[in-house]
């Protein structure tokens, strides 16, 4: 899991950094709040920390930006224990807030909660009448299962987040990789013309196409 540190201050962000890695999450620093939402796009994390105080846009005006083109879970971080700063930012759309100092403990417990709830949520995702476990990484419909590899379930799972909308495949590539260098573009297409080929067994039909030179559709 990719966790995302929005934080100004050089010292707490790499002890956050080595506080995720340490913990099985992968902590990524990001300092320059000024093309924030641009390195998001890229990055693609799994749930963001974001300091409600930053340089050229502060916290709070930030994570409305991010709202607007991105549900990824968000839990503001604060020096002020303020409950309108509270109040403010969970009307902006954050999933929690924590003050600082706070205890590492609580911290990770906070990120772990917000996963489990995601979690459960994905897992009674459903498209076409067919329900997608993400955590087994299997399509059902009716009495039919169908395993997808991880990468396959993960390609799956990102056109369906962006349903009726084109994706690149360097989108993809760094959703799946993290990255879109040193990666063989044939790896992707490999991996999505089995994905294609596995989904006619459960009735989807033709229901990712590919268009020239843009990328991907999910129907």
């Amino acid at each position: 899991m990719k966790i995302l540190i929005i934080e100004d201050d050089f010292e707490l962000s790499n002890e956050l950094k080595i506080l995720l890695d340490n913990n099985g999450y992968q902590g990524i620093i990001l300092q320059d709040s000024q093309n924030a939402l641009e390195n998001i796009i890229k990055i693609n994390p799994d749930l963001i920390l974001l300091d409600i105080k930053l340089p050229y846009l502060n916290g709070q005006q930030l994570l409305k930006q991010i709202r607007k083109n991105s549900n990824v879970p968000i839990i503001m971080v604060t020096s002020k224990d303020s409950e309108i700063d509270e109040i403010l930012a969970m009307s902006y759309g954050a999933d929690d807030y924590i003050t600082k100092p706070y205890n590492p403990t609580i911290l990770l417990l906070h990120i772990e909660a917000i996963f489990k709830r995601l979690n459960k949520i994905d897992n009674n995702l459903v498209y076409h009448g067919v329900n997608i476990n993400l955590s087994k990484s299997i399509l059902k419909k009716d009495n039919i299962e169908l395993l997808l590899s991880k990468n396959e379930m993960s390609i799956f799972y990102f056109l369906f987040m962006n349903q009726g909308k084109i994706v690149s495949r360097d989108e993809i590539m760094n959703y799946l990789w993290g990255t879109d260098k040193f990666i063989d573009d044939n790896t992707l297409t490999v991996n999505m013309t089995r994905l294609k080929k596995k989904l006619v067994q459960i009735g989807l039909i033709n229901v990712i196409e590919t268009r020239r030179d843009q990328g991907y559709i999910l129907i």
